[in-house]
């Protein structure tokens, strides 16, 4: 079983018990040795590492899957470091500056967040 610690693993044991999610590990074992998968297979469940579940203040979901090298890392959003920032982070930025003052950052990577 993966270990994933903070909370998230008494949480989260049924779904890692359960049969769908293990035909789907399988399918994605088999994906990730025959082709280029992002992010990184030890980047999959990076949101929960960075984020003991009881700090937990808000979520923010994605559905816009990074597709280059370096981009995806397993937080919604989130490009690692030195990689040119995507359209729809740059949009969260501004909308931050926009609403709050905050000046955008030049880095896309969000773990800080993450770690907050």
């Amino acid at each position: 079983m993966i270990s994933l610690g903070g909370g998230w693993d008494e949480l989260l044991a049924p779904l890692f018990a359960d049969e769908k999610y293990k035909k789907i590990r399988e399918f994605l074992k088999a994906e990730y040795s025959t082709h280029t998968v992002y992010p990184d297979m030890y980047d999959l469940y990076n949101c929960f590492k960075f984020t003991p579940l009881n700090n937990l203040k808000a979520v923010i979901l994605g559905q816009d899957p990074y597709h280059e090298p370096n981009q995806a890392h397993g937080l919604c959003f989130s490009v690692k470091k030195g990689v040119t920032l995507p359209p729809s982070l740059k949009n969260i930025f501004k909308e931050i500056a926009d609403d709050l003052g905050i000046v955008q950052p030049q880095c896309g990577d969000l773990t800080k967040w993450a770690n907050e």
